[in-house]
């Protein structure tokens, strides 16, 4: 209790005040404070810039019935520690109203409480820009100077995440995300380019370089030429690899590949793990994808923190630990996302979903290295920015989707000029079977993804036939 009777709003007391007042059979909870900084550009000059705090409390209670155990979850934002009792009772009338819940399995117990489970949650501020700001005054003036104008925004947050389960489970996470996001165009917007960045603390991160760069691809831009649909050896720079797999890994669940749906299942069916496509090989490069907690610069969550149960994720597992998972070993897929529900189902281990992925194992080109040795022997696209992405058939994960923002004609290792926009319709499981070249890994940010998954190191890669599969006009 605090000095004046009412109780603190802390959450690691918030956590611990609803289960002190959970009936269920079982209780999890998890709090969160959220701290947002942020900056937001228009024409070369700032137009906003902010700061915003925000909680949101989720609780898993679960009633075990005569069917078996049932689960309720109820999230909501805002909470104090006065919300906390109705927000528990709406759980444990949600747990009894369900039916027996398919992913039922003992919650996770736990051992000592983590070290830091009652500090304060980590906060940013507008701090974290001491030093981006003045760069970005500065690429201001760079752009002016060179003709161009910058649009974009750049944000921080900082998400404290507090555990506890009825098993004796307290855990707590601290996940700084950092995302920019810069767009030149050309003062009579004809031309324009897009880069971005992912960062922890935007100490990395040189806006005056990004413009740099923009400043070259409008360049490219002052020569436009017409190309038709069709299909083009393409280059996809780190960020559009990204923007492919990572739809690709929220595809990769262990149950609805054993279950015939997706591009994972085993043609024709079989036994357990044989349901799938587990030791196939889906590329003849020595690719490894993989996810890791650890991974420097990429850093997130070491256990399980589920807010809903599907088919890549169980509120049933929440604190289990997480370590480092090849999803695909040299080439040959290794592993499925598998909930312990789902690896129950499948036969398959346990590998929850990790809130990062990595694609290593190619080689050491840069990616003006890999435009140096393309369209010798034909034209080659270099494919800088997709969005508007689609899936159009999980058997095969067949996406469609626009280019934007860039994307250019090389010949003879120079790239000559931009092209129009094509509407593309690929899966990234064949690109992963069709590229015959990867260069090297980097810290990238997905266009399409990033404000969702930001966490991520990729190549460009090399991809003959990229199907093109009609001109995009008005983007």
């Amino acid at each position: 209790m605090s000095p004046r009777g009412t109780r603190s709003n802390r959450p690691y007391e918030i956590v611990e005040r609803a289960l002190e007042l959970s009936r269920a059979d079982g209780c999890a909870v998890i709090a969160e404070e959220r701290s947002s900084a942020n900056l937001r550009w228009a024409g070369n000059a700032l137009t906003t810039n902010g700061t915003t705090r925000g909680r949101t409390v989720t609780v898993v209670a679960t009633v075990d019935g005569a069917q078996g155990t049932a689960s309720g979850v109820v999230s909501r934002s805002a909470v104090t520690a006065q919300d906390l009792e109705p927000l528990v009772r709406a759980a444990e009338a949600a747990a009894r109203d369900a039916g027996p819940a398919e992913d039922a399995r003992p919650l996770v117990t736990g051992g000592r409480p983590a070290a830091d489970f009652t500090d304060a949650p980590a906060e940013t501020s507008s701090e974290v820009f001491a030093a981006f700001a003045p760069a970005l005054g500065e690429s201001f003036r760079q752009a002016a100077g060179g003709g161009r104008e910058l649009y974009g925004f750049a944000q921080h947050t900082v998400v404290s995440s507090y555990l506890g389960t009825s098993t004796g489970l307290r855990l707590r996470h601290d996940q700084p995300s950092g995302t920019l996001e810069l767009n030149a165009k050309s003062p009579d917007r004809t031309r324009s380019a897009w880069t971005g960045r992912a960062t922890r603390d935007f100490a990395d991160t040189d806006p005056r370089e990004l413009d740099a760069e923009l400043a070259r691809r409008l360049g490219w831009a002052a020569r436009r030429i017409e190309l038709p649909a069709g299909r083009y050896d393409t280059l996809l720079p780190p960020s559009t690899v990204a923007d492919l797999l990572i739809y690709q890994q929220w595809s990769a669940t262990a149950r609805d590949a054993a279950e015939g749906r997706t591009v994972f299942s085993k043609a024709g069916g079989g036994e357990g793990a044989g349901r799938t496509r587990i030791g196939d090989r889906l590329s003849g490069l020595p690719l490894t994808l993989r996810s890791d907690p650890a991974a420097p610069g990429l850093e997130c969550a070491p256990f399980v923190l589920a807010h809903s149960s599907g088919a890549d994720a169980s509120v049933f597992d929440n604190g289990l630990p997480l370590t480092a998972t090849e999803w695909v070993r040299e080439g040959v897929l290794d592993r499925l996302v598998a909930t312990r529900h789902g690896a129950a189902l499948t036969g398959l281990p346990v590998a929850p979903a990790i809130d990062n992925l990595l694609l290593e194992g190619g080689g050491s080109e840069t990616l003006d290295e890999m435009v140096a040795a393309a369209g010798h022997d034909g034209p080659t696209l270099l494919l800088t920015c997709m969005w508007y992405i689609r899936e159009v058939d999980p058997a095969t994960l067949l996406l469609t989707g626009l280019t934007r923002d860039g994307v250019y004609l090389v010949e003879n290792g120079e790239v000559v000029g931009e092209v129009n926009n094509f509407r593309f319709n690929e899966s990234p499981v064949d690109l992963l079977g069709r590229a015959v070249a990867a260069g090297r890994t980097e810290r990238t940010l997905s266009r399409e993804w990033g404000d969702y998954f930001p966490r991520t190191a990729m190549p460009p890669l090399r991809v003959p036939d990229f199907n093109m599969s009609s001109v995009s006009r008005g983007v």
